[in-house]
């Protein structure tokens, strides 16, 4: 029976599932609100059997040993929970115990789904999965493997409301699930690059447009190996290539950005990735100003450069549509080209208001125009991008020219 719409907030296919196992939440609680009042995505976890293997590198520091391992739990120990049947229960009052509301229900974070001392229990968790086609379910799998000898007669090219994400730690494991996910029958696909160990090239997989979203995040916990920054952003850039929908989780606990480590906490890991303002979505209209300028203002390198006496002279004497045009030829010639032999260095780094506005603005090359602004490589500006990066360029000088007569004045 379903329960009527309560007071939840919007449902993510990437929630902060992590989040919810690290803090304790158990299995069918939603993860809004806790932490201090903190609002987070809500998801929903279904842990129906409990206990894996290591298998690959990414296993090494596992989250689920080393929290069975404060209570002395054999991680190794496969065993069905108590939980098994949780999306069938119901509450006093008869309804589903798990409603929509609480967001996705991600399967097995405990576990793995595919694992052969599961097959047993498997075939009526799917049918629990089929009978709740109100409910989405998520299932995060190093097993791809082992999908087709694990799937239910009926699965056909899959369940509309079943995703399947498979784990990629590096190139070596992308090399060989990749090609098992894509072969198998399934509607819904994604990749995790998490923990993410080295750079990975996946863009011979995206491009079949079989891949819905690629997600990229650090590892946590003691011991946590390294990711780079460089490596989340050459992903993203792959996603930005084909169209695939990009997702910057989590920094980790050792994370390298711009030659320099840092060392982060397991509280600040989400909030540091979502600084970034780097996730993509296919289609999605640009982000607002003060977003991009406040991401501006932390940059050493941007947020150095200014409009001096002479520049705001300038200014007054040709006017700003003066300078707009100047802006959109520049942009036209400079960085429209879907090829540019000299990009990176196609923009002075002094001799014009513009030249400076697009250093400040990351909008000096093609480089810089996907970092900052999602816009991909590779391919002509259309009008309405020349349009933006115009109009980025011009509220920067806007900007700098308030702020600079203030100076004058006082």
């Amino acid at each position: 029976m379903k329960k009527p719409a309560g007071a939840f907030g919007a449902v993510s296919i990437f929630p902060e599932w992590w989040y919810n196992w690290e803090n304790g939440l158990a299995d069918g609680e939603s993860a809004r609100g806790r932490k201090s009042g903190k609002k987070v995505e809500a998801v929903a976890i279904w842990n129906p059997w409990h206990g894996c293997h290591k298998i690959s590198p990414g296993c090494q520091n596992c989250y689920v040993y080393r929290r069975d391992a404060q209570f002395d739990k054999d991680s190794s120990v496969v065993n069905r929970t108590s939980f098994f049947d949780l999306p069938l229960r119901h509450d006093r009052k008869g309804f589903y115990k798990l409603q929509p509301e609480q967001g996705t229900v991600y399967v097995c974070m405990t576990s793995d789904f595919f694992l052969q001392e599961a097959d047993e229990w498997r075939p009526e968790a799917w049918a629990m999965m089929r009978e709740r086609k109100d409910l989405s379910f998520v299932i995060i799998t190093k097993r791809i493997h082992r999908f087709l000898q694990c799937i239910p007669k009926d699965w056909n090219e899959g369940y509309e409301n079943v995703a399947i994400q498979c784990t990629c730690e590096n190139q070596e494991m992308a090399d060989y699930r990749l090609p098992l996910l894509l072969q198998a029958p399934i509607r819904h696909r994604s990749v995790i690059h998490e923990p993410m160990l080295g750079p990975i090239e996946i863009g011979r997989w995206l491009s079949t447009g079989k891949i819905e979203r690629v997600v990229c995040g650090g590892e946590s916990g003691p011991g946590a190996r390294l990711c780079d920054y460089d490596w989340i952003l050459h992903t993203r850039e792959q996603c930005m290539q084909y169209n695939v929908s990009f997702y910057f989780k989590q920094t980790g606990a050792l994370f390298r950005k711009d030659e320099k480590i840092y060392r982060i906490e397991r509280k600040h890991q989400m909030e540091q990735a979502r600084k970034a303002c780097i996730d993509y979505a296919p289609g999605k209209e640009y982000i607002s100003f003060e977003t991009l300028f406040e991401r501006l203002n932390q940059s050493a390198f941007r947020s150095r450069f200014s409009l001096k006496k002479a520049d705001l002279n300038y200014l007054e004497e040709k006017g700003m549509e003066t300078v707009r045009r100047h802006a959109e030829d520049f942009v036209r010639m400079r960085l429209a080209p879907a090829q540019i032999p000299n990009d990176g260095r196609q923009t002075p780094m002094k001799g014009h208001p513009v030249f400076l506005a697009q250093h400040a603005t990351g909008t000096c090359c093609r480089g810089c125009l996907c970092k900052w602004h999602g816009i991909p490589k590779g391919k002509a500006l259309t009008e309405k991008q020349q349009r933006y990066v115009t109009d980025v360029i011009m509220e920067w000088i806007r900007r700098q020219h308030i702020s600079g007569r203030k100076g004058h004045t006082n």
